[in-house]
C-alpha cells in the first residue's frame, strides 16, 4: 500500500521528503534535550527546503503544503506558524510546540491526524492544536482513530492518507488560498 507521499505524488503533486537529521547528524531521539537542543536546526533546515521547493519550475510557490509525521508535525505545524509560503499543512500523531505561542505570526489550514491511544504524542496534543485553530477561526479537520497508537497501519494509514489527499486537493488546488 502506498504511502501518503506516494499517494499526493501519483496524483500530480510535486513530493519532496525532507530528510532534517542529516543536518545535525542525529540518528535517533534519545529525550526532550536532543529535541530542544536540534529544533532550532531542524527549523532552518525545513525553511531552506521550502525556499528551495519554493524555486523549482514545476512548483506553484503560493501552493505548498506540509506534512509531518510525529516529531515532523511538530516542525511542519512550527514552520507554518512562521512562513507565510506554506498554505496547509497535515500532521500525523503530532502537535504544535506549546513554546509557539510566542513566535505563532499566522496559521494555515491544517488537517489533524491522531490516534486515540498513543502513548508517544498523547492525543491531548491533537486537542491542544483543535482549540489553538478554533480560538483563531482557521480551516481545519481532525480525525482521531479510536484505539490506534503512535504511527498507522493497514485500513487506518490508507484513510490518512486518502484524508491526506482530499485535503491537500481542496486547500492547494483550488483559488481560495486563506491563511490569517
Amino acid at each position: 500500500m502506498a504511502g501518503p507521499a506516494s499517494l499526493l505524488a501519483e496524483q500530480g503533486f510535486a513530493v519532496y521528503v525532507l530528510h532534517y537529521f542529516d543536518r545535525t547528524g542525529t540518528t535517533e531521539i534519545d529525550g526532550l534535550q536532543t529535541i530542544f537542543r536540534h529544533f532550532p536546526v531542524w527549523m532552518k533546515t525545513l525553511w531552506d527546503a521550502v525556499s528551495f521547493v519554493a524555486r523549482q519550475p514545476q512548483v506553484d510557490p503560493h501552493r505548498i503544503g506540509l506534512l509531518g509525521f510525529s516529531l515532523g508535525a511538530y516542525l511542519a505545524l512550527s514552520a507554518s506558524a512562521i512562513d507565510s509560503r506554506v498554505q496547509a499543512v497535515v500532521e500525523f500523531f503530532g502537535g504544535m510546540p506549546k513554546e509557539m505561542k510566542f513566535f505563532t505570526r499566522r496559521l494555515c489550514p491544517v488537517l489533524i491526524l491522531h490516534g486515540e491511544q498513543d502513548k508517544t504524542v498523547p492525543v491531548e496534543e491533537a486537542y491542544h492544536l483543535q482549540q489553538i485553530l478554533e480560538k483563531k477561526h482557521i480551516p481545519y479537520e481532525m480525525q482521531i482513530y479510536p484505539g490506534i497508537g503512535h504511527g498507522f497501519s493497514g485500513e487506518i494509514w490508507r484513510d490518512a492518507g486518502l484524508r491526506t489527499l482530499a485535503f491537500f486537493e481542496k486547500h492547494l488546488a483550488g483559488d481560495h488560498l486563506r491563511c490569517d
